[in-house]
């Protein structure tokens, strides 16, 4: 049976194998993907749904506090100085 340090040892020899093998395959995926892209004339908006585009676009407000300004885009908790009133008095009119 082998010894504590003799399996750091081969533990470490594996990670390193492992990391090889891994760069490796990355490089040959890239390579497929790239010929796969050319063959086919692939544009990202082809490779990317347009939901991941619109994960960062911030939601205009929907309600604001006419005593301080603030508003509330209607996501998520509701803010004090709108919880249990009516909303349609605090809608931000286009």
């Amino acid at each position: 049976m082998p010894n504590y340090e003799e399996l750091i040892m081969q533990r470490k020899l594996l990670d390193q194998q492992i990391l090889a093998i891994q760069q490796r395959e990355k490089q040959e995926s890239i390579e497929s993907i790239k010929i796969m892209i050319e063959k086919h004339a692939l544009t990202v908006s082809d490779l990317f749904s347009k939901k991941i585009n619109q994960a960062n676009k911030k939601v205009p407000a929907k309600y604001r506090n006419p005593a301080t300004g603030k508003t509330w885009t209607g996501r998520g908790k509701e803010p004090l100085w709108i919880a249990g009133k009516e909303r349609a008095t605090f809608q931000i009119k286009d």
